[in-house]
């Protein structure tokens, strides 16, 4: 389990992260979201035991990462920009992990090798940019960690290989629970792989929801009326958000879908339909609710 309790972390006068709480579960995907410079990065770094915090901890499994090799020994960090020892290949970078990894798997590590077409023979510095990110993934995952931390890690790949890890990192996930913190600023990269999601802004957390619980129970209505009925028609609703277009009216609203859709029945639209929310227009809807404009927040 990742415990993270008042944690500080100040540039000089910067003050990046900003007593910052909150935990992740084993065998979760927690996306951390947020604009640059919300602090996501210098999060992932602290909690690779990279910087010391200036106050408060960021403990796992009850352990500091800070100087402590036991506990670097069961995470892996791949930053926005994964490094290389310079003129290695691939099947060097592996054997450099595997004198340093205690679960180091060569036979994962040929697995995936596979798995992303790769010859572990060429130099990664002549690779492109989404083959060394591949490079950087298939040394973490053969390292077998409990903990993997990513920063913008789908940043130069394809959408095949974006699939593709996914899937293996839900596999992994499910068959050895492991944990796996991913840093973004697209909420849609994250909206099938994440089931718990940490909005981060200005060296704070402002927003940290299981993602199920985020959109149980919200949902958006288009309906058609002609005449539109005023709109103290729709009070009975627990409505979130409003946005009238003619003789359409677009709503996010609280509620179950059967609830919602005998209520405007009611009113006898032309046409009526509610839809599923996106994870980005969820966080919008709350965000907005909570006085915030995430918009402003993530660009």
């Amino acid at each position: 389990m990742i415990a993270v309790k008042d944690l500080t972390k100040k540039f000089d006068s910067t003050v990046a992260l900003d007593k910052i709480s909150f935990s992740i579960n084993n065998g979760s995907v927690f996306g951390l979201v947020g604009s640059n410079g919300a602090g996501k990065s210098t999060f992932l770094r602290t909690l690779a035991g990279i910087y010391k915090p200036d106050s408060g901890e960021v403990l796992l499994d009850e352990i500091s990462p800070f100087e402590n090799s036991e506990a670097k020994s069961k995470l892996f960090f791949i930053s926005d920009y994964p490094y290389f020892i310079p003129q290695y290949t691939l099947s060097d970078m592996a054997n450099f992990y595997a004198r340093i990894y205690p679960n180091w798997s060569q036979k994962r590590f040929e697995e995936l090798c596979s798995l992303f077409t790769l010859n572990s023979k060429s130099k990664i510095s002549t690779m492109s940019k989404g083959m060394q990110r591949q490079s950087a993934i298939i040394c973490a995952l053969a390292t077998m960690p409990k903990y993997l931390l990513l920063d913008e890690v789908f940043d130069g790949l394809d959408p095949v290989m974006r699939q593709l890890l996914k899937k293996i990192i839900s596999g992994e996930v499910s068959e050895r629970d492991m944990t796996v913190i991913i840093a973004s600023h697209n909420l849609r990269e994250l909206e099938d792989l994440c089931d718990h999601v940490g909005l981060f802004h200005k060296g704070g957390v402002i927003f940290d929801r299981d993602l199920d619980e985020l959109k149980l129970g919200i949902n958006k209505v288009q309906a058609v009326f002609k005449p539109m009925p005023a709109l103290s028609s729709f009070e009975p609703l627990d409505i979130v958000k409003t946005e009238i277009r003619g003789s359409l009216i677009n709503l996010v609203v609280r509620g179950t879908k059967e609830e919602i859709l005998n209520k405007i029945n009611e009113l006898n639209p032309i046409f009526a339909e509610v839809l599923p929310l996106t994870l980005e227009e969820v966080f919008i809807s709350e965000m907005e609710v909570a006085g915030y404009d995430l918009d402003n927040i993530l660009n």
